[in-house]
């Protein structure tokens, strides 16, 4: 088995005075009939190489065996429960009904939307969904294919008959109610025959609808002159009275928000500015009482709370609630019970939780959560108890706990009519792992600018005993915070006596926004910086060797891993980069690339093109070097991130490799049908097995449930 013949073009540009060549151009356009010939014979390639591949089979059933029950916490709306279940064995979530406002009976209840039943080849997914204030009727978003471009249903919760819909476009959009269940707030994008040319999936707008009427018909709110790049989300006070407007440009770490008071849903007033043209963010909840609250980072990187009357809601008149927490804790949440506030902190990627004074921010006490894990919490819109609070690590599945306000204690919030709560000693759900060893811990090691970076190296042993495979996975971007949540192929990984570490890099916001801006635009090589000291650390400290070190990333990770590649070869054995950016001169041309140049820089100024030149990996690849072994893994209904970047990438590191491909094999696995974000289990446990099985047979990884593999690698 050889790689296909792959055309190269002899295509270069001046680029403010630089000369960039693009051999592989060709390959962007996936409806051209010699892309396809080219996709098709890699899916051979793919095919012989995964499918040559011992227990890969067996390993796809211990995948499914892990996968657990999920129950989402509950949404209380006129004396009915709102919430997901999805069975281990089902592939998607489905949204429930029950008519009672209880916390811990989660047995009955009816079915209002299940995407399975929706499409044959199970390519549905639910995208979001809102009840009304009065409980009587759900908005919900589906999609198909991966897609994300959902449309918006409307359903009686009594009968469960839809009542309206579809109405199309709306991508990523919030749904906000008005009092009386006939009137809410959406986001939906401007027709395609309405925008320019290539900005077909920007330009947002804030809509009024009336349930059953024509959409064509909803009056127009706001979004009127914004950049295309904008996107919108929308808050609405329990009694309608108001509204707040966030404004995001794009991915920017800042926002613009905006108030209103509201006469029968609209804006009697227009919209005054709450903060606007600061470089900072903002996020706004209107509250049972009539005030404002402001979670914000103006003025303070790892956030505080502020609350404010919104008849004056500038910054002047903001009182501070919560300060920014001066022992280095992120503020990421909080909720309103009664007389109290609850507040939810993140410390080196691992959840606080604690409970103040509604008031005055004063503490009251701590709230003890069930381990060293990731919380999230939900609160009643009518501010009513209990608070719930969602808890996961890398050994627990996703659980949800009801907090006692008064006792501050928590437990199941889920259980079957007559079964006892036995209190938080009763929390954590264990999936049988045949009594493997399994251990978690944060390591530190130092980038070479010396700042301080944290893995968390989940073993089956609590020290390093001798190298073993490992995955080090890692994200570094947007903000976003990798931590722990439970996952069946970091389990089956350590099962098979394997280490799975992950890396929190500079670009993500686990120290704050500070941390995400020391990794963005011309900072971004930090990000790299910390993602290879990390996996040098991991060599030193003996848990791994060059020959038995793998990495993993997507999306914005998969920029990340193809740019370790490229940029030291030698680093590490084997890569899985998923739905990747690569191409970093053209990636404002495909997808929602028109979004990130905050993030990254634009191409066509000459000094952000050197920032994205002197990483973008597929003008990295070098002629002769030995790469390592790379998975790319693509889905066809990728709207996100277009898979012309793997193609790209995987064509040129064929071309150039010295590595065989039997020893170091450069594979490109496409998938239909399917997207960048949500997809049913049984889809996601595929793709895990090929990635995992991938890994395994690179790093010498008995798998699945195996053990540690003497590699002839070693060395």
């Amino acid at each position: 088995m050889d790689y296909p013949r792959t055309r190269r073009q002899d295509i270069t540009e001046a680029l403010h005075g630089r000369t960039v060549a693009d051999p592989y151009r060709w390959l962007e356009d996936a409806a051209e009939a010699e892309v396809e010939a080219w996709s098709s014979e890699q899916d051979g390639v793919v095919g012989y190489f995964l499918g040559a591949l011992a227990g890969r089979g067996a390993l796809r059933t211990r995948l499914r065996e892990l996968v657990p029950d999920v129950t989402g916490p509950p949404v209380v709306a006129g004396g009915r429960r709102f919430w997901v279940h999805r069975d281990a064995d089902q592939d998607h979530a489905v949204l429930r009904v029950a008519d009672d406002a209880g916390s811990r009976v989660s047995g009955g209840g009816r079915v209002l939307v299940d995407p399975d039943e929706l499409s044959a080849d199970r390519t549905t997914t639910l995208d979001g969904w809102s009840p009304s204030l009065e409980g009587d009727r759900v908005a919900y978003l589906l999609s198909e294919g991966g897609d994300e471009e959902s449309c918006m249903w409307i359903v009686d919760s009594a009968s469960g008959e839809r009542v309206d819909g579809p109405i199309d476009r709306l991508r990523y959009s919030p749904l906000a109610w008005l009092r009386g269940g006939e009137e809410l707030l959406y986001v939906r994008l401007q027709r395609g025959d309405q925008v320019p040319s290539g900005e077909e999936g920007l330009h947002r707008r804030l809509w009024l609808h009336r349930v059953g009427a024509n959409p064509d018909d909803d009056v127009l709110l706001f979004g009127e002159g914004l950049e295309p790049t904008s996107y919108l989300g929308v808050d609405v006070s329990p009694d309608g009275r108001w509204a707040a407007v966030i404004v995001s440009l794009g991915t920017a770490p800042r926002n613009d928000l905006y108030v209103a008071a509201l006469v029968d849903g609209r804006p009697v007033d227009g919209w005054s500015p709450v903060a606007v043209g600061l470089d900072a963010q903002t996020w706004p909840h209107l509250d049972h009482r009539g005030r404002l609250w402001l979670l914000t980072d103006l003025g303070a990187p790892r956030r505080r709370l502020c609350v404010t009357d919104p008849t004056a809601p500038e910054p002047s008149g903001w009182r501070e609630v919560i300060a920014e927490d001066p022992g280095g804790a992120v503020l990421e949440d909080f909720g309103l019970v009664g007389e109290e506030l609850v507040v939810l902190r993140s410390r080196h990627a691992l959840s606080e939780m604690s409970v103040h004074r509604r008031s005055t921010g004063e503490w009251l006490r701590w709230v003890t959560l069930p381990g060293a894990g990731s919380a999230d919490l939900t609160t009643r819109r009518d501010e009513g108890g209990p608070a719930w609070v969602g808890y996961t690590d890398y050994a627990t599945p996703y659980c949800v706990l009801a907090h006692d306000p008064i006792a501050g204690s928590l437990s199941p919030a889920w259980v079957q009519a007559g079964e006892e709560v036995r209190g938080s000693a009763a929390i954590g759900f264990r999936p049988r792992r045949d009594n493997a060893p399994f251990h978690s811990q944060q390591l530190i090691c130092r980038s070479p600018d010396g700042t301080e970076v944290r893995i968390t190296v989940v073993s089956p042993v609590a020290e390093p005993d001798r190298p073993r495979p490992t995955v080090l996975y890692g994200y570094g971007g947007f903000g976003v915070s990798m931590t722990p949540s439970y996952s069946s192929s970091v389990l089956a990984w350590v099962e098979a006596g394997g280490v799975w570490a992950v890396a929190n890099l500079r670009g993500g916001s686990e120290e704050g926004e500070d941390w995400h801006r020391a990794g963005m635009r011309d900072r971004k090589v930090r990000v790299f910086e910390d993602f290879e000291a990390s996996a040098d650390h991991l060599v030193a400290q003996g848990w791994t060797s060059r020959a038995l070190l793998g990495i993993m990333g997507g999306s914005n990770g998969g920029l990340l891993v193809g740019a370790a590649l490229t940029r030291d070869p030698q680093r590490y054995r084997a890569v899985v980069c998923s739905a990747p950016l690569l191409d970093m001169v053209r990636y404002e041309r495909f997808g929602l690339g028109a979004t990130w140049s905050d993030e990254y820089g634009r191409a066509d100024d000459p000094t952000e093109l050197g920032w994205l030149l002197s990483y973008s990996p597929y003008h990295r690849v070098r002629d002769g070097a030995c790469y390592p072994a790379v998975l790319f893994t693509v889905f066809d209904g990728d709207t996100r991130v277009d898979p012309f970047h793997a193609r790209k990438l995987a064509a040129a590191l064929q071309h150039s490799t010295s590595a065989r491909f039997d020893d170091r094999p450069i594979l490109l696995r496409r998938e239909s049908d399917v997207g960048h974000g949500a997809r049913g289990v049984g889809r996601a446990v595929s793709l895990a097995a090929d990635q995992l099985a991938f890994l395994g047979s690179q790093l010498g990884l008995a798998l699945p449930g195996g053990h540690f593999a003497e590699s002839s690698r070693e060395g």
